[in-house]
């Protein structure tokens, strides 16, 4: 089996957000880094987030200038799979399972057998992606946060046949990566989607029934303590992201009440409005 040492390129599958939060990460982590997507205006955004972030960091003297130039020559952008030959493969895809399956399908015929196949899913089941994969044994969870470069906690998910140095590497990749691992069984939503849908659900319902505008709410529960609420904080996940989650869960629970999907969050995906990333959400960025 691989060991961490052995570990020297990463490839990440999936330039929306979350994907090119994992690659500036891994990058910034001292990897050589693949990010992968098969709509290059996806790569050209990508790279501009990337580049917005570390500018940031640079602009508050939390990073010099060659240290920015490093991270970026590290980073390979490409439109084309055979260049996802990588020690750890991370996808961050649409939360659909069949597109999940058929990605790991591919990656799995270009890759060395002992190469770690890693899910950045938010809800579907590892068991059920290693399972249609040549040596499940190396097919693991790593669920990054939103926004990835400043989310400390990633939940390692060990599926039923995934092997014990499979988790062990990717723990020790999260804290190599100055993250906080935290390892859970396979299970719907995991630990922090499971407890944080009713924080986005229950909030929706308030509003639905005219308790408070979405701005209040927000306003009330960040002045609890929690560094957004919970509109502002879908709109930045994305609601159709957030929306899929609800819908896999709902599903994975049979279809139990308090796992229902909002009509305000149905309606806002059904006509684009998906928060920051197109401009408005439940709230307008535009």
């Amino acid at each position: 089996m691989m060991t961490i040492d052995q570990v020297h390129t990463i490839a990440v599958c999936g330039a929306g957000t979350m994907g090119a939060g994992i690659a500036e990460v891994a990058a910034g982590s001292g990897y050589n880094t693949v990010l992968f997507d098969i709509q290059a205006p996806m790569l050209d955004k990508a790279r501009d987030q990337i580049i917005r972030n570390l500018e940031s960091a640079v602009s508050k003297g939390r990073m010099t200038t060659s240290a920015m130039a490093a991270i970026l020559a590290r980073i390979q952008f490409t439109s084309q799979l055979q260049d996802c030959v990588a020690a750890v493969i991370i996808e961050a895809i649409a939360e659909r399972m069949e597109a999940k399956t058929a990605l790991f399908r591919q990656l799995a015929a270009i890759n060395q057998a002992d190469a770690i196949l890693v899910s950045n899913t938010s809800s579907l089941s590892v068991s059920d992606i290693a399972a249609a994969l040549p040596n499940p044994e190396r097919v693991a969870g790593m669920h990054f946060f939103n926004p990835a470069p400043f989310m400390k906690l990633v939940e390692v998910v060990a599926g039923r046949n995934t092997h014990v140095s499979t988790t062990t590497l990717i723990r020790e990749l999260a804290v190599r990566m100055g993250k906080t691992p935290v390892q859970v069984k396979d299970s719907p939503g995991f630990i922090v989607n499971r407890v944080a849908r009713h924080y986005y659900l229950e909030a929706m319902k308030a509003a639905e029934t005219g308790i408070a505008d979405f701005a209040a709410i927000d306003r009330l529960l960040e002045g609890t303590g929690f560094r957004m609420g919970p509109f502002a904080l879908m709109d930045l996940i994305g609601n159709d992201v957030n929306l899929a989650v609800t819908q896999s869960l709902y599903e994975a629970f049979a279809k139990a009440p308090r796992f229902i999907p909002n009509a305000l969050q149905i309606t806002r995906v059904q006509q684009g409005h998906l928060g920051r990333k197109s401009g408005r959400g439940f709230y307008s960025y535009e």
